[in-house]
């Protein structure tokens, strides 16, 4: 079954990612993604905010489907919230599938969700104010592949 965590504390990407890969037998790719809260000199925290319980849901149905549509062993989703700062982990994505185009397409997958439907709200606060992150273009766009 997929994993979930949906948690204020930092992670350990490079522990995550072996924890993850170790004993696979059945796995013949894992492909790990991390994000990162990107600075431009401007930004002085990222506050994500969520609604406990809605937000498991949905992430917990999409990783279902990424399951279900590629040939998929194994995933793992790891989002935080609350406040963080430029250069912080915000976000990993794994998957373990026998192949690796299985595998490359469902982190892929994945990714654009986050990005674009998943229930968590960004505000920023930086130098000169603070406002909440609109959806772009662009994210919304990155869905239509799938």
């Amino acid at each position: 079954m997929p994993g979930i965590r949906v948690q204020q504390a930092p992670f350990d990407y490079g522990q995550e990612c072996a924890r993850f890969a170790a004993g696979r037998m059945d796995t013949g790719a894992v492909v790990t993604f991390c994000g990162i809260v990107r600075g431009d000199g401007a930004l002085k925290t990222m506050e994500i905010e969520h609604y406990p319980g809605m937000t498991e849901r949905a992430l917990r149905q999409i990783t279902d489907e990424a399951c279900a549509r590629w040939s998929l062993t194994d995933a793992l989703v790891i989002h935080r919230f609350g406040p963080l700062v430029p250069g912080e982990r915000i976000m990993m994505v794994a998957t373990a599938a026998p192949h690796r185009a299985d595998a490359f397409a469902a982190a892929d997958f994945l990714m654009d969700y986050l990005k674009s439907r998943a229930p968590f709200w960004k505000k920023e606060t930086r130098k000169d104010g603070t406002s909440w992150v609109a959806a772009k273009t662009s994210d919304e766009d990155a869905l239509t592949r799938w």
